[in-house]
């Protein structure tokens, strides 16, 4: 079974990855004409370590990765801590797996060093998607500059601005969240003892909130704010925005904060877009995942581990696929719609907790503070393991052994 991949990012790569450990043929086309260093850094969680333990690349994103040593949270701008969760090895049995930071483009090159090694051929750059059309034996992906491959079924692993889901779906109006984000990155170094803890926090404030973790074996500092601000801003992760601004959207938080801001070499904008839950995401051969089916606000850091398990899930139910008794095309159209179902409870729930985390991180009256946060540093005292549990959901699932 020939898959057509179209993205070549998180969501693609492990699509790809997961098909290969099914005994699936994954071509993987991506517009872009090499892999380059995008992004900065991304949470790395249980939930898709697992994954990747089941397809052998744990230990190669674990050693460009770093180990936080507890997940917390704190006051913005006092730096006061709420609660902390230690990550240590009873937290990892209780989850199956490690909680990792790793740079966007270290992830991505693992992934793709992964893909080479058992598929040198399955990548194709410069591949631009322009469209697709299905027929009852096959579906054929249309590119830019006039190819065509054939294939049994393409996934839309194409992102935030899907022209699959496009052509599926028709054009969608994404909703300005009123959020915009800043990220940076700046090496340890170069910040002397205010360099953030090896942890991953969340500094918490009125109308805005920042994050922090390490990079690449704890060299690298990662800076992310969010700021609610009403004018648009466009949706871009690769927009340099002014270092002033930044450094005046957090006047006044933690000089933890502020230092990342004016250490850094350069500062990056975007704007946050909300969009509403899809309520398809296959149509006969075609199937999205990731980003283009379930698009989601980064407050709950699960959306490139959300397209991990579907990468799994869907691999998983077009294997079974090929034992049925079916026609090929009706065994294709019937797993695909399994996946949808598998998925489609489990991503929804992660996308709405992610929306209703804006409100809880930027609480703007010292009475919405009190009545959110003490709760939070009151269990972290006297009740740690509720924290625990409350993340078990998330963290424990285990998607390799539920489809």
């Amino acid at each position: 079974m020939r898959v057509l991949i179209a993205g070549g990012g998180i969501g693609g790569l492990s699509a790809a990855l997961c098909a290969l450990h099914f005994g699936l043929e994954p071509v993987v086309l991506e517009q872009a004409p090499v892999l380059g260093e995008v992004g900065a850094g991304i949470q790395l969680p249980p939930n898709a370590m697992k994954v990747f333990a089941a397809l052998g690349l744990d230990a190669a994103l674990a050693e460009k990765a770093f180990r936080p040593k507890a997940l917390e949270t704190r006051m913005g701008r006092s730096g006061r801590q709420i609660f902390s969760l230690p990550l240590d090895q009873k937290t990892e049995t209780r989850w199956g797996a490690p909680y990792l930071h790793i740079h966007r483009a270290d992830y991505i090159a693992a992934l793709a060093a992964g893909l080479a090694a058992k598929a040198p051929d399955a990548l194709r750059l410069g591949a631009v998607l322009s469209g697709y059309r299905q027929s009852a034996t096959g579906v054929t992906a249309e590119l830019a500059d006039g190819t065509e491959i054939d294939g049994d079924v393409l996934v839309g692993a194409d992102g935030l601005h899907s022209p699959v889901r496009a052509q599926m779906l028709g054009p969608e109006s994404p909703r300005f969240t009123g959020n915009i984000a800043w990220r940076a990155t700046v090496p340890i170094a170069h910040l002397g003892d205010l360099a953030p803890r090896p942890t991953a926090c969340i500094w918490m404030g009125p109308a805005a909130h920042c994050v922090t973790y390490r990079l690449r074996q704890g060299d690298l500092a990662n800076f992310v704010g969010i700021v609610e601000r009403p004018q648009w801003h466009a949706e871009s992760w690769s927009a340099e925005g002014s270092k002033a601004q930044a450094l005046a959207d957090f006047d006044g938080w933690h000089k933890t904060l502020t230092q990342l801001i004016e250490q850094a070499d350069s500062v990056y904008q975007w704007g946050l877009f909300d969009r509403a839950p899809l309520s398809q995401w296959v149509d006969g051969r075609v199937a999205l995942l990731g980003d283009a089916a379930h698009p989601m606000l980064p407050f709950m850091a699960q959306g490139a581990a959300m397209a991990v398990e579907d990468g799994f899930a869907l691999a998983a139910a077009l294997s079974a696929a090929r034992l049925t008794q079916m026609s090929k095309s009706a065994a294709i159209e019937t797993a695909l719609a399994a996946y949808q179902q598998a998925r489609f409870a489990r991503a929804g729930r992660v996308q709405a907790a992610s929306r209703a985390n804006a409100k809880t991180f930027h609480q703007r009256a010292c009475i919405g503070q009190l009545a959110t946060y003490g709760p939070m540093w009151l269990a972290g005292k006297i009740a740690p393991m509720a924290i625990h549990a409350r993340q078990d959901a998330l963290y424990g699932y285990d998607i390799t052994r539920s489809v």
